[in-house]
């Protein structure tokens, strides 16, 4: 059989970049793991059939195996996770492979609002880290026409709310949990939360939704917080981080969503568990259970242990109602993708301006549902 003239080198960075070592690969290829080896070190080559198996497995385009380099793989975002936990901070291939889908999305919208000669996201770097807390609160808060906190509804409905205020600023909100919809590649919440692309024409959020839904209100805010500092990053909002962004962002976010004077003036120090807490400020704020302990933390009323093992019960029994197939949130495509997104994409391939072709590699709806898929989720 004709023989794939590859680069052997890149094989090993194939490998290596998808976190795989030869076993593991080896048995995914269903290969010895001699031949494998062999392949790496240029001995033999492998068939254009092998060879194509080899790049879909370590999630690289087969085109790459034939370059005389590695691409460069450098992110196109900072990385601001707190080092914490962390036993590494090398970037996971889903992580970067959600970063570039999610980057092709932004810059076709970039282009998008360009071409329309849409305005400029005004808020985008309005603020600085110098801005003081209640500052920031306050103007993000006029900019989304919202009271100090809801008055009525759940905190999924909060969120929902939210997010559609943040998606008329022209700022995209994306969720998921895996790259595209590959449910073999999940994201990870061990390694980021969330992350921002700050830019006054395109700006993105995306949040992880690998975690408990009780803990993506905060996210949410957050990655806002990122948007009007004008700050693109990878985070983690863990609160033990030392960087001066993240500190401001987690602690906008806690206050933007349960304010210090009157979360103090509803807290008991005086009951048989700080717990008893929760339910009555979470109903108080319309915010979830988690936001409530988050800001008990920051505010020091519990101690960091009793924190940490809320929240791994919290995550915990999250993975249980995902095991046991309970559905905890909402996984369409328009969530994925945001809807003010999917809008102009469906609208541009409607109209015949787009190929649906490339549509369909936008926001994932094939080119036979889109018309019903614009009428019946996106209004159009």
């Amino acid at each position: 059989m004709t023989q794939a003239m590859i680069n052997p080198d890149i094989l090993s960075w194939a490998r290596q970049r998808a976190g795989l070592d030869v076993h593991a690969l080896a048995r995914k290829l269903n290969v010895d793991e001699e031949k494998l080896a062999s392949w790496e070190q240029g001995g033999v080559r492998p068939t254009f059939k092998q060879a194509q198996n080899y790049a879909h497995n370590t999630h690289v385009p087969f085109g790459y195996l034939f370059l005389k380099q590695p691409p460069k793989d450098e992110l196109p975002i900072p990385d601001l996770r707190t080092v914490g936990d962390h036993s590494t901070l090398e970037i996971s291939i889903n992580l970067r492979d959600i970063i570039r889908d999610v980057f092709q999305r932004q810059l076709w919208y970039q282009e998008y609002q360009t071409e329309r000669g849409a305005d400029l996201i005004m808020v985008v770097g309005s603020v600085s880290v110098q801005t003081p807390v209640h500052t920031i609160v306050a103007d993000m808060k006029a900019h989304l026409g919202i009271k100090p906190w809801p008055e009525r509804g759940t905190w999924e409905d909060y969120a929902r709310d939210l997010i559609a205020r943040i998606e008329s600023l022209g700022v995209l909100v994306m969720r998921s949990g895996m790259v595209g919809s590959n449910t073999h590649r999940l994201l990870s919440i061990d390694e980021f939360r969330g992350f921002a692309i700050a830019d006054r024409i395109a700006s993105v959020i995306f949040i992880n939704t690998a975690d408990c839904p009780e803990a993506r209100l905060f996210t949410l805010i957050h990655e806002l917080t990122h948007i009007w500092l004008g700050e693109s990053g990878i985070s983690d909002a863990d609160p033990r981080s030392q960087r001066q962004v993240e500190q401001l962002c987690n602690a906008v976010a806690a206050e933007f969503l349960a304010p210090e004077d009157e979360f103090n003036g509803h807290w008991q120090s005086d009951i048989n568990s700080w717990k008893d807490n929760l339910p009555v400020l979470s109903s108080h704020f319309h915010v979830s259970q988690w936001v409530i302990a988050r800001r008990a933390l920051e505010l020091g009323l519990i101690a960091d242990s009793e924190y940490w093992s809320y929240v791994k019960k919290l995550q915990a029994d999250y993975k249980a109602r995902e095991k046991n197939g309970t559905p905890t949130y909402n996984r369409i495509q328009t969530g994925k993708v945001s809807k003010r997104l999917a809008q102009a994409v469906a609208s541009e391939a409607l109209s015949g301006r787009m190929l649906l072709r490339d549509a369909w590699q936008l926001i994932g709806i094939k080119p036979d549902k889109l018309a019903s898929y614009a009428r019946k989720e996106l209004g159009i």
